[in-house]
Parts: structure tokens; C-alpha cells; sequence
């Protein structure tokens, strides 16, 4: 290996590192240390200028190995990697050293900083003398892409993908796309008809020659890497047949028995055998087997007697099948909160207590009341209390904002005063009008006659102490204005309750090998810089799947997985990154300790060797099968463990 000549740049990054490491200092300091060449400090290194410095010096003063002392690796090391790529060097002769997050920003001003900064500095330094050239692989792309859920998200990355004639599988659990949207009446801040923008979409999706749409079937296993990954799907019996089923309807007319209705979220019933909703994709009824007198008691079976078609198929059994794709998109969309979970609120006690979702249902003209407002014993109300944040901005639930709350309760107000001209009663703690047209939403809403109570509701009960209390509910608020308590009775409340993780995030989560942040959404590579990526190569996020947001945003983050998973197939193959883990054939004892803790599946056993092996493509890099392995026997490139000792001993120096 060729002697080391290093070259150190010192980013001032503004005052952000500048302001409190004195980094000329910190320069000086690195010229002293061994094998480096050259070392400067620069207002901005991530600039062109401060690049093209890093290359004149590659070029001129035969630099062979960079440490840049900046920010995060997570922020610029792909862009100083691409300096050395430039310049004529391997990218992996190459160390980053965080005086920034992990030195300036991090404490308090004074003289330690500039020693901690040389510190950091040294041990880059030490370590990157130590690097070897790393080779990355080129794989090729499979041209399909997968999408996982069928809401708006998922239907809008799909055809943006199908647009460009290239395939797409949409994978959905429910019986039709549609998602949560399927559900709205109106849309705020315009008020358009939900079914009027949604169902010309699902219509479009399921004409469209490049998308195949997969209803009633979830992805259970997924094998492969970016670019070549395997998928198992399994499709559950609708015991109706498609290609024989005209829709007529009459199965679920002749149909005896009964369940919840999951689209009108429990506030009506549904057959054991139905569509979810009119403008369903595919307009196909289900049968229902958890509800179905025929699984049940194997007795009645009058869909298949009044079926003329001959469609229904009781012997439909589930479906397991492959499909290949380069890219995959995860659109699983939100849970809403269980408002039972606050007592205090009376949800579930009290039968003119209602969460958002199922007003929504009740204002929809294909809802349970086709679309009129009414009380339990069948009164428009005269009183309305619409309750923001339930389950949102607080510490007992979720700590998160859940975005559309504050406006989908301005549209109730609206919507309300059109149908029954009621008395609102808006109880909120911040109004965040945040998007496109919302805070114009909000003047026009307040000048309705809408009352706006400042403060959290405490509690919903019916136990009057006034004569003009009884018989109503009454909403006990703080006015944080007036500072006060205040009762408020009113004949219904609306809980605008929490977008929340799926409940079956976490099994997502580790069939996808995805992260999960805090709140338990799944994790993007970086919030600012790259919020539809994950930390598996290939595998994308859109929509509230990755935290709460309205249908513009859902739309636009769908749009730009679609253009990543675009960019991705226009190439026609990837470059996977040389930071994988090896495996020293002759030190394996073949205990197989890394094949079990492998995240990522890229270690198996190899029967005949009796060692196990790793495919480099799959590999992500993460280390954990070095740090487990007891023989010693794998190496992770670029974290030897020379590298890491060579670190801590600059550190020390």
C-alpha cells in the first residue's frame, strides 16, 4: 500500500462551528500530525470552491487520503466521497470528523471545544491512514415496483410509476383501494367531494394496462435486495368469483346476516357478504367468513342460491404467490385513536358522543343517515362541542401534532351550520392552520357564527346541576383566555382524535427491515434532506405511514417515492455501497450466531463448507454480525478493527 499523504479541511460552517472552535487553530494542529501534507481551513467546504480546493490538492500535492472535520457523515460524506471520485481516488479513502453535532453544537462555549475538535480531528487522521480502497458492485434493476396499500399515497406513486410504462402491483388488505379518503365527504379548505376527486383515481388505477391491483392480500415475505427483490404474497378467498360476477348486488340483498360496518367505521351494519362502499375497486363483493352463517354453522348459503351468475364459490381457498420487483413502495396509511382510551371523554358511554371519523360517515350522503345529522333518538342537534387534539399533543398518549385535526374540526363546524344552523362550540388548545388556503379556511369558518373555547377539555358528562343542562351533555373546558372553568352542555360532541402507527407497523416494520421513529412511524433516512428513502436501499415510504399529514402532502411525498423508484429503474442497475461485512472461510466454526442476527437476511449457511457466507448485495453494513461473531471470523470493510483502534488510540494521542 502506497505511503499516506493526507490532506485535512476544517469547515468553519458558518459560525455553527466557527463560532465557538477556533478552527484555524485546530488547522495548525493537524499539520503536525503524522503522514498529512496539507491542512486549511474553509468558510464553507461543501461548497463548489471548498470542493474544488479538496480536488487542486488531490491533483497538485498527490493528497491520497481526505479527512474533512465538518458535519455530519449523514449530511455530506456522499458528497466528499464524490469529491475524491472526481478527483481520481477511491471514495472509501476517506474519514469525516463531526467537530460540529458532536463538538460545537454540543456544549457550552469555551477553549475545550477547540482541544475536544483537535482531538476528533486526530483520530480521523490516524484512522484514515489506515483505509484501504473499497470496490463497489453495480446490480441491475427489475423494472416492476411494488405498493404496499392502496390509499391515496399508494395510488398516486403507482400511477406516476405506470405513467412512465413500467409496471406496478398494488397490494391491499382491504376488499378495494381507496384507503381513509374513501370514507371523507368533503376536503378541506375547498370542500370538494372526497368520492369526486377520489373514485376518478381509483377508476383510472384500475384501467391503467401497467398497474395490477392485488385486493384482500398482504406481502408475507420478502427476500432479495434493491433492485431484485422476491415477494410472497398471499390472497385471501373472496369466495365470490370475479370473472363471473356481474355486481348486481343481489347476494347482499338475499343475505340474512349481519356484522359492523367497517367503512361507516361501526355506525351501521353491513352483510356477511358486501361491497365496502358503491365506487368500490374492485366492485366485487366478499364474504365475510368470521360472519358467515355457512363457515359458522354450515347452514344457509342464500347468496349462492339467488346467485344467477353462479359466482359464489364457498370452495375458494387462499392464494400464494411470487412476484419480482426492483423497488417498493410502503403506503400502509393510519390507525386512529381509540378515544375509549380516554374515559373522561365519555366515547362509548354516551350514544351522542362521536369521533371524527364516524361524523364523517354521518355527513357523507352514502353514509348510514345518507348524510343528515342526527342525534341518537333521531333530533337534529342544536348544540354542537367539537373536541381538538384527542389523543394528540399530550404526554399520556401521543406527544405529536396530528395535523389535520384542527382543520377537518373547522370543516365540521361548516358543515354543521349548513345542515342544522346548530350552535358550535369549538374547544381546541393551538389553531394550526399551517397549509395552502387553511388560514383563509379559518377566517371564513370564524366569521360563521363558530365559538372558539381556548383551552383543554377536561371532561364529558350528562350529570346536570342547572335546569338548562338536562338532558345534554356537558363539556367541563379551561378558557385559558378568560381564565376559567366553563360548562358547556350541547346535544353532541365530536372527538377529533390522534392519527396514529398502524397496529401492524411493527410486523411491517421487521418484514420490510424498515425503522420506526419514537412515535412509532416508520423511520426515513433524514427528516429534511431525504424524507421518502429508508434505510434499506429500495425501499421507500409514502404518506402517513411515515407520520400524520393531509392529502396535498400524502400526494406530493407519493409523487417523490414514485421519481426515486423512477430514477432507480431509468438507470437500469445501482451501485451498492463496498461497506459490507467478510467472512474469513478458514476462522468460521460454522456456529451460525450471524445467520440468526443478520436484520437484513444476508447470511446463510453453506451445508457442504459447513461455513456460513454473505451476500455482498444484501448486505447493508450494519456490523452487527461482526460484533457477535465469537470466532472472530468477519470483517466489516471500512470498521476493521485496526480502523477503530487506530481512532480511539488518535483520540487518545
Amino acid at each position: 500500500m502506497e505511503e499516506p499523504r493526507i490532506g485535512v479541511y476544517v469547515c468553519h460552517c458558518g459560525t455553527n462551528i466557527a463560532g465557538t472552535v477556533d478552527v484555524e487553530e485546530v488547522a495548525k494542529y493537524a499539520e503536525t500530525l503524522p503522514h498529512v501534507v496539507v491542512a486549511r481551513h474553509y468558510p464553507y467546504t461543501c461548497s463548489d470552491p471548498g470542493q474544488e480546493l479538496i480536488k487542486k490538492d488531490i491533483k497538485e500535492l498527490g493528497v491520497n487520503r481526505v479527512v474533512v472535520a465538518s458535519c455530519s457523515p449523514r449530511l455530506h460524506e456522499k458528497t466528499f466521497q464524490g469529491v475524491l471520485r472526481e478527483a481520481g481516488l477511491n471514495p472509501y479513502l476517506f474519514q469525516m470528523a463531526n467537530i460540529r453535532e458532536q463538538c460545537s453544537w454540543l456544549h457550552e462555549p469555551g477553549p475545550e471545544l477547540t482541544e475536544k475538535a483537535k482531538r476528533m480531528v486526530g483520530a480521523a487522521v490516524n484512522r484514515v491512514s489506515r483505509h484501504v480502497p473499497l470496490e463497489m458492485r453495480a446490480v441491475p434493476i427489475f423494472p416492476a415496483t411494488l405498493v404496499v396499500g392502496g390509499g391515496i399515497a399508494g395510488m398516486q406513486a403507482a400511477l406516476e410509476i405506470a405513467n412512465s410504462n413500467h409496471m406496478v402491483y398494488i397490494v391491499e388488505r382491504e376488499p378495494s383501494i381507496g384507503g381513509h379518503m374513501a370514507q371523507f365527504d368533503k376536503t378541506f379548505p375547498t370542500l370538494d367531494c372526497a368520492a369526486c376527486i377520489l373514485t376518478p383515481r381509483m377508476t383510472e388505477v384500475s384501467r391503467h394496462p401497467f398497474i395490477r391491483i392485488l385486493t384482500y392480500s398482504e406481502v408475507v415475505a420478502i427476500s432479495g435486495y434493491v433492485g431484485n427483490f422476491k415477494i410472497k404474497i398471499r390472497r385471501k378467498p373472496r369466495y365470490v368469483d370475479e370473472g363471473k360476477c356481474i355486481g348486481c348486488l343481489v347476494c347482499q340483498e338475499k343475505c340474512p346476516w349481519t356484522a359492523l360496518s367497517e367503512f361507516n367505521a361501526g355506525t351501521s351494519k353491513r352483510k356477511a357478504i358486501y361491497t365496502p362502499f358503491p365506487q368500490a375497486v374492485p366492485n366485487i363483493p366478499v364474504i365475510d367468513a368470521e360472519h358467515c352463517a355457512y363457515f359458522l354453522k354450515e347452514k344457509c348459503r342464500a347468496c349462492e342460491k339467488f346467485c344467477d351468475a353462479n359466482a359464489i364459490n364457498f370452495e375458494q381457498s387462499e392464494l400464494i404467490f411470487e412476484l419480482e420487483v426492483g423497488n417498493i413502495i410502503i403506503a400502509t396509511g393510519f390507525d386512529t385513536f381509540d378515544a375509549s382510551s380516554i374515559p373522561q371523554y365519555g366515547y362509548g358511554r354516551y350514544p351522542n358522543v362521536f369521533t371524527s371519523m364516524e361524523f364523517e360517515r354521518l355527513c357523507s350522503p352514502t353514509g348510514p343517515t345518507e348524510g343528515h345529522i342526527i342525534l341518537a333518538d333521531g333530533r337534529q342537534p342544536e348544540s354542537v362541542a367539537i373536541v381538538h387534539c384527542v389523543g394528540s399533543r399530550d404526554k399520556n398518549y401521543n406527544e405529536y401534532c396530528s395535523r389535520v385535526c384542527c382543520m377537518h374540526a373547522l370543516k365540521y363546524s361548516h358543515l354543521i351550520k349548513e345542515k342544522t344552523n346548530a350552535a358550535i362550540y369549538q374547544m381546541y388548545i393551538d389553531m394550526r392552520c399551517f397549509g395552502k388556503g387553511y388560514e383563509e379556511f379559518y377566517n371564513r369558518i370564524s366569521n360563521e357564527g363558530v365559538n372558539f373555547i381556548r383551552g383543554k377539555v377536561a371532561k364529558v358528562t350528562d350529570e346536570a346541576i342547572a335546569e338548562e343542562e338536562k338532558g345534554k351533555l356537558i363539556v367541563l373546558v379551561e378558557d385559558t383566555l378568560l381564565g376559567t372553568m366553563l360548562r358547556v352542555p350541547v346535544d353532541m360532541v365530536i372527538l377529533c382524535i390522534a392519527l396514529e402507527p398502524r397496529k401492524d407497523a411493527n410486523e411491517v416494520a421487521r418484514l420490510f427491515h424498515l425503522g420506526r421513529s419514537a412515535d412509532g412511524f416508520f423511520l426515513e433516512r433524514h427528516p429534511k434532506l431525504d424524507p421518502v428513502a429508508t434505510m434499506s436501499e429500495g425501499i421507500l415510504i409514502a404518506g402517513c405511514c411515515q407520520g400524520p399529514k393531509d392529502i396535498p402532502d400524502s400526494v406530493a411525498q407519493a409523487s417523490a417515492a414514485a421519481a426515486r423508484a423512477l430514477a432507480m429503474i431509468a438507470r437500469g442497475k445501482i451501485e451498492v455501497p463496498a461497506i459490507t461485512a467478510a467472512i474469513d472461510e478458514t476462522e468460521c466454526s460454522g456456529c451460525r450466531i450471524c445467520n440468526l442476527l443478520c436484520p437484513y437476511d444476508a447470511i446463510f449457511f453453506d451445508d457442504e463448507a459447513k461455513v456460513s457466507r454473505i451476500n455482498q448485495v444484501m448486505c447493508q453494513g450494519c456490523g452487527v454480525c461482526a460484533a457477535a461473531c465469537p470466532s472472530g471470523a468477519i470483517t466489516h470493510n471500512y470498521f476493521t478493527v485496526e480502523e477503530i483502534t487506530a481512532e480511539i488510540e488518535g483520540v487518545l494521542a
